[in-house]
């Protein structure tokens, strides 16, 4: 697939996990989500001052960095696989 076709497979998803209610979704898919999500537009999670995180916070950026070393493509492969399988049930 091309690259636009990828970007626009991603906003589609974006648009559709908006449909979805968070509290309905278990917090491991809620920070896999949230994980694919940040790879995808920010890159890498860089270095992180932990000491002003709350634990909620710890938690996202953590189930960040462990798919850090993935590309922006694969992680938006991951988010669009993972939002069309919540949304399918």
């Amino acid at each position: 697939m091309s690259e636009k076709d990828l970007d626009t497979r991603f906003q589609e998803a974006i648009q559709l996990a908006l449909t979805i209610p968070q509290a309905s979704l278990p917090q491991d898919v809620q920070l896999r989500c949230y994980a694919y999500y940040k790879q995808a537009t920010f890159g890498s999670l860089g270095s992180v001052n932990y000491s002003n995180l709350d634990v909620r916070d710890a938690f996202k950026n953590n189930a960040w960095l462990q798919i850090s070393h993935i590309s922006a493509e694969e992680a938006k492969e991951c988010y669009i696989d993972i939002i069309n399988k919540i949304s399918n049930k």
